[in-house]
C-alpha cells in the first residue's frame, strides 16, 4: 500500500526479525508488514543481515540422531500448521490469530466494540471497532502501545492514521484518538501494560474489559 505514512520503527523490526518481540506486538508487526512494501523490504534486510552474522559464526557439529530428530519435528510442524489467507479487511496474520473464524465482538459502550485475540503476561492484543466520529477516552500508557488501522481512520495528537498506518505510543504519550467520519474505524492494538485513563468511568470499567 503506497499511501501508508506511519511505519514500524527499525528497533521493533529488528526485535521481530530476531524473534525477541513479544507475541502481541509481533502480531501487529506481522500484519503491518503484510500491508507495507517499505517495511517488508526493511524487514528482509534485517533478516539477511542476521543470516550473514549466523553464517560467520563457527558451526557446531550435530550428531546424526539429533539432526534427524530436529528435522522430523520441523516436518511435523509444517504439515500440521494450517495456512490462512486474508478475509475481508483482516490480513492473514490476523486470520491465523482468529483461527479462520470471524471476530467475536463484545460491546464496550457507545457503539465501541472489541475482540480480544490474546491476553497474558506478555501483554494483550485486540481488535477495536470504533464508530465514525467517536472518541476513545483520553489516556496515557504504562508501557508500549501499537495500533494499526485496518479500516477507516483516526486522528489524535500524533497525527492522522489511515489504513495500514501504525501508531507507536509509549509512556510519554497522552492522547484522545477520534475515529474519522465515514466508515467505522477498525484497528488492531497491542499493549504490554494497562492503559491509564483520566476519566472515572473508563477507570472503573477497565478491569472488566481488560484494557
Amino acid at each position: 500500500m503506497t499511501s501508508i505514512k506511519h511505519h514500524i520503527p527499525d528497533a521493533l523490526l529488528l526485535e521481530y526479525a530476531s524473534g525477541r518481540l513479544a507475541e502481541p506486538f509481533a502480531l501487529v508487526v506481522a500484519t503491518h508488514v503484510s500491508l507495507c512494501d517499505e517495511c517488508r523490504a526493511r524487514l528482509s534486510a534485517h533478516e539477511m543481515a542476521g543470516g550473514a552474522v549466523m553464517e560467520a559464526h563457527e558451526k557446531a557439529a550435530l550428531s546424526g540422531s539429533l539432526r534427524d530428530n530436529v528435522m522430523a519435528q520441523l516436518d511435523d510442524a509444517v504439515e500440521e500448521a494450517p495456512v490462512y489467507e486474508r478475509s475481508s479487511i483482516f490480513p492473514a496474520p490476523i486470520m491465523e490469530a482468529l483461527k479462520g473464524r470471524p471476530p467475536k465482538w463484545k460491546p464496550l459502550g457507545r457503539g465501541v466494540r472489541q475482540s480480544i485475540l490474546k491476553h497474558g503476561k506478555a501483554g494483550s492484543v485486540r481488535l477495536l471497532y470504533i464508530p465514525p466520529g467517536m472518541a476513545v477516552p483520553d489516556h496515557s500508557h504504562g508501557g508500549l502501545e501499537l495500533t494499526l488501522v485496518l479500516q477507516g481512520a483516526f486522528s489524535d495528537e500524533g497525527g492522522h492514521f489511515g489504513v495500514g498506518d501504525v501508531e507507536v505510543a509509549d509512556d510519554a504519550v497522552e492522547h484522545t484518538p477520534v475515529a474519522a467520519k465515514g466508515e467505522a474505524c477498525i484497528c488492531i492494538a497491542a499493549t504490554d501494560a494497562a492503559l491509564k485513563f483520566n476519566a472515572f468511568i473508563p477507570k472503573l470499567l477497565q478491569p472488566i474489559f481488560r484494557i
